[in-house]
């Protein structure tokens, strides 16, 4: 049975906005289409041969018929890492579900209404849909209790967040627990994880919602009673397009707001997008780092990704920090990189980073990242540092050509964070014994690589200081909202999934709303 026509509601993308508004417009009886540039993994489908890049990573320019799991971009500021495929982001994240500190939402740019307690119904939603648990303390984790103890010794606060993972009984059939495989990040193979292509879109298909994977989106159109959503089939190179009484778009902060770029600037068939469209982009922070010579064996590669959180909110810039771990095999690889010592390229860097993409495909492509440059490094005694922090938010996206970039001097404008996390990096890496380096990337080129791209198109109470109403509804345009990333207006310093989720409940609410 082929597409309709026109439905009620056409939500683009299926991470965390999307699936959770597919839901709660489903089960308020309206026609439900999804529409999902990535296609659909099952457990024991996501690609783990590494030198199969096509497979692995997603749509270089140079290579459109990549259509893999990650999307890795090197924008002109920033590095991003995104997912493709049916459950978005869920797919790929280490599972961590964090309500952040209360002061998170002091900053100005969040309107009135949003606090830490007035979203609080919203993140015990998610909760219960996600079935969100901490790792049990009962199960011995090494890396665990040493991450604990080295916070204890510097005074700094710690706590276990929530997963959305199944610990100890499956969750459906053909399901396992967690195997304690530290693959969250690849794609849970085990079907552990509660993704969302198993949680809410699930259960919004089974009440009709159609989900149509494989469907590049290019632009939105208003027309009589809606919008009209236009695609192209990546299979097929057709272009199409859909109908909606309602439309939401929740492509990830990346996709949104190229979407809706395209749409004022390109297409020009929603002129009157805010001129905040674009502004206000954080990474939230996200600043990575290696230890490596511990005087005891950290096994990273035993347990879930992440499983405790150390807090440096005492005062800005305020920032929380995990030892992020993989399994075996990607840890040796990384281990056996080293801890390099590079300056930066100064006036390189810039012609350089932006060229990066065609050489990471043809890298993975040639097995360069499939075995160890050295086995001088005990791989067992090494861990990467993740610093997830308050940046000014302050990075400007725009069209280049037809693709979507941003700006940012995040070096410049972020340097006591970036100091600050460093500095903890440092500290921590001498309670293992060990050594610490940052990312060589950000040695050499003094750019960051994020996995939590928020911002450009910010909620808020006026089109003057934003993109979309406290409602989630895109001003001028009504009936047309946003629910994903795009909308949160400030860095957060936590985990932000939870954030971003309950925050899109809460607008799936004003979707529904008057139908």
């Amino acid at each position: 049975m082929g597409m309709a026509t026109r439905y009620d509601v056409v939500v683009v993308g299926s991470g965390f906005g999307g699936s959770i508004t597919a839901l709660r417009l489903a089960q308020a009886g309206k026609s439900v289409a999804v529409l999902e540039r990535g296609r659909r993994y099952a457990p024991g489908q996501f690609p783990r041969d590494v030198t199969r890049a096509d497979e692995l990573l997603w749509r270089e320019p140079s290579r459109p018929q990549a259509r893999g799991l990650f999307d890795v971009r090197f924008l002109s500021g920033i590095g991003t890492v995104t997912a493709s495929g049916v459950g978005g982001g869920s797919l790929i994240y280490a599972n961590v579900h964090v309500r952040p500190d209360p002061i998170v939402f002091d900053h100005p740019r969040w309107p009135k209404g949003f606090t830490r307690e007035a979203l609080e119904p919203y993140y015990d939603k998610v909760a219960r849909e996600l079935d969100v648990s901490p790792f049990p303390a009962s199960i011995p984790l090494r890396k665990r209790d040493l991450f604990q103890q080295a916070a204890g010794r510097m005074g700094r606060p710690t706590f276990d967040p929530t997963e959305a993972v199944s610990w100890t009984k499956p969750s459906g059939p053909g399901r396992k627990v967690c195997q304690l495989c530290a693959e969250c990040e690849f794609g849970c193979q085990h079907g552990a994880k509660n993704t969302l292509d198993l949680t809410y879109l699930a259960r919004a298909e089974a009440l009709g919602a159609t989900v149509w994977p494989g469907l590049s989106v290019s632009h939105v159109q208003r027309v009589a009673g809606g919008y009209r959503v236009h695609y192209r089939d990546l299979a097929t190179g057709a272009k199409a397009s859909v109908e909606g009484a309602r439309v939401v778009l929740s492509a990830g902060a990346l996709g949104t707001v190229e979407i809706l770029l395209r749409s004022r600037d390109r297409a020009r068939t929603l002129p009157l997008l805010s001129d905040r469209l674009g502004h206000g982009y954080s990474g939230n922070g996200d600043f990575l780092g290696s230890l490596q010579g511990s005087r005891e064996e950290i096994l990273p590669w035993v347990g879930p990704d992440v499983a405790t959180v150390m807090k440096f909110f005492d005062r800005a810039p305020r920032f929380t920090m995990v030892t992020a771990t993989f399994n075996k095999p990607a840890t040796t690889v990384l281990a056996g990189m080293g801890q390099p010592k590079l300056g930066p390229l100064g006036g390189l860097a810039a012609p350089l980073w932006t060229k990066l993409g065609p050489l990471v495909h043809a890298a993975f492509a040639k097995g360069l990242f499939n075995k160890p440059l050295s086995n001088a490094v005990d791989p067992s005694r090494t861990s990467n540092l993740f610093g997830i922090g308050q940046d000014n938010a302050n990075g400007r996206m725009g069209l280049k050509g037809d693709r979507l970039d941003v700006e940012w001097d995040y070096a410049g404008e972020n340097a006591e964070l970036v100091a600050r996390m460093m500095g903890a990096m440092r500290e921590l890496a001498s309670q293992y014994g060990g050594t610490f380096a940052p990312l060589v990337t950000w040695e050499l080129f003094r750019r960051p690589f994020t996995v939590h791209s928020l911002g450009g198109a910010h909620v808020a109470e006026s089109p003057e200081r934003g993109v979309v109403s406290t409602q989630g509804e895109v001003f001028n345009y009504p009936g047309l909202f946003v629910a994903d990333g795009s909308v949160i207006p400030t860095s957060i310093g936590f985990h932000p999934v939870m954030t971003i989720s309950a925050v899109s409940e809460r607008i799936a609410e004003a979707v529904a709303h008057g139908f």
